[in-house]
């Protein structure tokens, strides 16, 4: 496992659990794509995980990274209440939330969404660039490149294309499917906080 991994930037209570269980799993061989937190009377932490060695994602890594940060999050307790967990691969519509997933992805199609507008709007569409610790790079519809901020990113993912799928196929060594739908998620049962 590499020395310095870089992590994803979350905010608040996202970045709390993410603080909280990034070290686990780490240690178990994995890397942390995504936390996220929905609801308010039982929320749900979704959890979403690569392995580190880039190997295909499993229901069991679902199962065994459950099971871990499920028991790190009953010690720390960032949720007072109820909440359930949600564990799952980040798919082939990846979210992109690290420089290396830019640059991994570059070539592809898509879409950011910043928090403070750039250019009069938020919302971009584009052939991914790649990225380094400070801007991610897109050629936007028009044919223009421009440069964001990753400190003003909401949010950035892939867009499902056949381009893609096939990109993702070939990456796994299977035939790429004749229709362009999307794998399905490896996700395990949430199993919920115990109070």
């Amino acid at each position: 496992m590499p020395d310095q991994i870089e992590r994803p930037h979350h905010e608040g209570l996202e970045a709390r659990i993410a603080d909280a269980i990034t070290p686990t799993l780490e240690h178990m061989g994995y890397e942390l794509v995504r936390v996220q937190v929905q609801g308010k009377e039982r929320p749900t932490v979704q959890i979403m995980a690569d392995r580190a060695d880039g190997t295909l994602f499993t229901v069991s890594d679902c199962e065994n990274i459950s099971h871990a940060v499920g028991a790190v999050l009953d010690v720390d307790d960032p949720i007072k209440g109820e909440w359930q967990l949600e564990v799952s691969s980040p798919g082939i519509d990846r979210p992109l939330t690290r420089a290396k997933d830019w640059n991994r992805y570059a070539g592809h199609v898509a879409t950011l969404e910043l928090n403070i507008p750039q250019d009069g709007r938020k919302r971009f569409r584009g052939i991914a660039l790649g990225a380094d610790a400070e801007v991610v790079r897109l050629r936007l519809e028009d044919g223009t490149e421009a440069s964001f901020p990753r400190g003003n990113m909401r949010r950035a993912k892939l867009v499902l294309t056949d381009e893609l799928i096939a990109a993702t196929a070939a990456e796994r060594g299977v035939p790429a499917p004749d229709d362009a739908e999307a794998e399905p998620e490896a996700a395990a049962p949430p199993p919920s906080k115990r109070n």
